[in-house]
């Protein structure tokens, strides 16, 4: 993978090309973007450039980290692929690229090591780039089983990296979601602040607070923003082959993640106004019985599903939000939102709309920690019932 293949990020392409090509490279980047930023495939990029880098070829052998003044023949990110050991790279099997990720028990008593799922996990990431890690660990068959990354883990890695590199002048540790790292973390922490010669750590993680402050604080911040909605949308018509309208309308609702987007790409024909329309019923309208029906029948929707349902509610309250703030007619949407979202208006005002997203956000951030569905949207009926109940009464038809 080069950088041409990562969608959009191209201030931080540039930052890190200029990182190689002036020798300020720290031994330990921490590459921080939200889920379906495109995080993972840019630091997978960035650590196949590294070890595919020729040899130094200057008078002296200046390295990547600075320590002498002279610098090494540069090349692009851009032109790697003329390396002879891009290939190896680019099919994740470098002997100098070494990965961590969470992984599960094959069976009771197991203690595995992220070696032990590489199969899978070039798979994974060759046809999943953009994945989360709960994508990954359904891969792998975790079921409702959590990932970790074990002190066996951290034994192994300190192990490979004092290994002498193969073909490369440089080794790579790239561990992805550090948050899944409990303190035995802190076994790494000499390795990360007094690596051996050339060795090079990236951790690529979604939640800063969630990672070691110890390991943190040892890191070289990289932040790869949210997705503009133009490029979620360039890049779905070219990869999704969907119409520029349709494109448009699926990376408003994505948000910036590309992960969500692709999901809404293949869920499309799914008719979640009609669900909303029914839900908004049950709760101001037809009582009871009927909010018991739609939350059996949306329990069984499954959690992604689920997930892309409240994200398109709270999408459907911004466009109303902003219909209301700026004015109908200067606002271009979809019309069906359009006429959703002006309903959405006479039936709650500002605050309550601001307050009934937060209660989606937090109720897609439960469904994805395994929340149980029913009691969920059981709450979550009540509390939206309870934020509009002071509003006229509407039916949304």
């Amino acid at each position: 993978m080069q950088f041409k293949d990562i969608i959009g990020h191209n201030e931080v392409k540039q930052h890190l090309a200029e990182l190689v090509e002036h020798n300020r490279l720290s031994h330990a980047l921490l590459f921080l973007g939200k889920e379906g930023s495109g995080a993972l495939p840019l630091a997978v990029a960035f650590a196949q450039y590294i070890v595919s880098l020729p040899s130094a070829s200057t008078k002296q052998s200046a390295d990547l980290f600075g320590s002498l003044s002279t610098e090494p023949s540069f090349i692009h990110p851009s032109k790697i692929n003329t390396q002879p050991s891009w290939q190896r790279a680019n099919d994740l099997i470098h002997p100098d690229l070494h990965f961590s990720y969470p992984v599960i028990p094959r069976k009771p008593g197991d203690k595995p090591i992220s070696t032990d799922y590489i199969t899978e996990w070039r798979e994974f990431f060759q046809t999943n780039p953009y994945g989360n890690v709960y994508d990954w660990l359904q891969f792998i068959g975790a079921e409702n089983k959590q990932g970790n990354i074990t002190a066996l883990e951290c034994s192994d890695i300190i192990r490979k990296l004092n290994l002498k590199t193969f073909e490369s002048d440089y080794k790579v540790l790239m561990m992805w979601m550090p948050e899944y790292l409990g303190n035995e973390g802190n076994k790494l922490l000499k390795l990360i602040e007094e690596p051996p010669p050339n060795t090079l750590f990236i951790l690529v993680a979604e939640n800063e607070s969630q990672v070691l402050p110890t390991i943190l604080s040892r890191t070289q911040l990289i932040k790869i923003p949210a997705l503009l909605t133009e490029e979620i949308a360039s890049a779905l018509e070219v990869q999704a082959k969907i119409t520029s309208d349709q494109a448009r309308q699926i990376a408003s609702v994505a948000d910036g993640n590309y992960r969500e987007a692709l999901q809404l790409v293949s869920h499309a024909e799914e008719d979640w106004q009609t669900l909303l329309r029914n839900w908004l019923n049950t709760i101001m309208k037809t009582g009871p019985v009927a909010q018991v029906k739609w939350i059996d029948e949306t329990s069984k929707l499954g959690r992604e599903k689920q997930k892309q349902f409240l994200r398109y509610f709270g999408h459907l309250l911004e466009q109303a939000i902003r219909l209301e703030a700026i004015g109908e007619e200067r606002i271009i949407i979809p019309e069906n939102e359009r006429d959703f979202a002006i309903r959405l208006n006479k039936i709650a005002g500002l605050g309550q709309q601001q307050a009934i997203i937060k209660e989606l956000d937090d109720a897609v951030y439960y469904i994805e920690r395994n929340a149980n569905a029913k009691l969920l949207f059981h709450a979550l009926t009540i509390k939206i019932y309870h934020i509009i109940a002071n509003q006229e009464i509407v039916e949304v038809i």
